[in-house]
This record gives structure tokens, C-alpha cells and sequence, in this order.
């Protein structure tokens, strides 16, 4: 990955973040308190989310990365199942 694709994931990731912190910080910890954000911001909020999730795929895929991948817990069940391949032999004909 090139350095202006570092600077720009970087950028993205501090703007997620970023947006994310003030959303959570505005959000009233009471159900009958009214949200202090009109629906219309909140509908541009949520496209600003779009934006960077979108950008920062295409970054992963000019990157080389696989965009399915997803973090696992530790003791999460394996899906698959890997065989080694060490010790091995080649079948006489």
C-alpha cells in the first residue's frame, strides 16, 4: 500500500472514529429525552458512514485484501478444517 493510501486509511479510520464518538456523546441516555439532531442529519450521518465504509473497501481491494474477511474469536468453531501436509508421500505406481 502505497504512503497516500496509508494517510487517506488513516484519515478515514480518525473520521469513522471521530464521527462515531460525537454520535454516541449526543446520543440522551434517556429514551424520553428528544435527540438533539434533526432526521435530516441524521440521514447525512449515516450517508457520511456510507462514504467511508465505501472508500475504505476500495482501498482494501486495490490493496490486495480480501473485504470478507471478518475478525474470530479464539474459541470461535472452525469452519474449516486444515490438513497438513507434511509427511506426505507420493504413491508408487
Amino acid at each position: 500500500m502505497s504512503a497516500e493510501h496509508s494517510t487517506e486509511k488513516r484519515i478515514l479510520m480518525a473520521m469513522r472514529k471521530t464521527l462515531g464518538k460525537i454520535i454516541r456523546d449526543l446520543t440522551p441516555s434517556d429514551s424520553a429525552v428528544q435527540y438533539p439532531l434533526s432526521d435530516d442529519t441524521v440521514e447525512d450521518v449515516k450517508k457520511c458512514f456510507d462514504l467511508i465504509a465505501a472508500r475504505e473497501r476500495d482501498l482494501a481491494q486495490q490493496a490486495g485484501l480480501n473485504v470478507q474477511d471478518r475478525p474470530h474469536f479464539i474459541d470461535e468453531e472452525r469452519t474449516t478444517n486444515i490438513v497438513s501436509m507434511q509427511g506426505l508421500k507420493k504413491r508408487a505406481d
